[in-house]
């Protein structure tokens, strides 16, 4: 198994395929990744159901404008 290791940076940049991903570690080398459209879907969809989600109200209230 990987060594756990904390984030120090990250850096995403739109490609022609989807997207790049640069992650660095405390101490640590960098990774890239190349990561399809349908990947960054799923990344987010994980980051907001890790976050709690989107409250619906304000979803509610984004449709709505001003």
């Amino acid at each position: 198994m990987a060594k756990l290791q904390s984030l120090e940076t990250f850096s995403l940049h739109e490609t022609e395929n989807g997207y790049r991903l640069l992650v660095s570690a405390v101490g640590g080398d960098a990774l890239y990744v190349e990561i399809t459209p349908a990947q960054m879907d799923d990344i987010i969809e994980s980051l907001e159901a890790a976050m709690g989600g989107e409250d619906e109200e304000a979803a509610e209230d984004d449709d709505e404008g001003f």
